[in-house]
């Protein structure tokens, strides 16, 4: 051994290879944003054909807006992978809320809204309301511990800096 790092040879040169990713990445986007545009266009339809307007109209509406926010907090977490080069875990962590609570407005707005429904029925949904607010506190909990190692990182990053 002269010291010397031994480097693999690949079959695709390795700028290829960015290169391909980065694009693939802007087209990911591009089609994303598609999606949510398609998915506004959608909602802003659907909002004045729900009959009735109130309640049904608006909690679908709610719905489809929180949706939608998933889909550019998913755009996001793509250009961010796409300009610095890493996944952004708090950004999956917000998806994973949003969609928590997404679902919780659902289930809630089912039980309120809906015919009398079998005990079985309401007993699911209540386990699905607490499953789902579970899932919403251990997510944020977890941006808390996120955003606690990233301040330490920081300070001693200073501190060796």
């Amino acid at each position: 051994m002269t010291g010397q790092i031994e480097h693999k040879k690949s079959v695709i040169p390795s700028r290829w290879a960015e290169g391909m990713e980065e694009v693939f990445h802007v087209v990911l986007g591009v089609f994303l944003f598609g999606i949510a545009l398609a998915a506004l266009g959608f909602s802003i339809i659907r909002v004045f054909t729900t009959d009735p307007f109130f309640p049904n109209g608006m909690i679908q509406a709610i719905n489809d807006i929180l949706f939608i926010i998933i889909i550019l907090e998913i755009i996001r977490t793509v250009i961010a992978r796409y300009t610095d080069g890493v996944f952004q875990l708090q950004n999956f962590l917000i998806i994973g809320i949003i969609a928590a609570v997404r679902h919780i407005l659902t289930v809630g707005a089912s039980m309120t809204l809906g015919a009398e429904k079998p005990q079985q029925a309401f007993d699911r949904a209540v386990i699905e309301l607490g499953i789902s607010s579970a899932i919403v506190v251990a997510l944020v909990f977890a941006i808390f511990l996120s955003k606690a190692a990233d301040a330490i990182t920081q300070k001693e990053s200073k501190i060796k800096g």
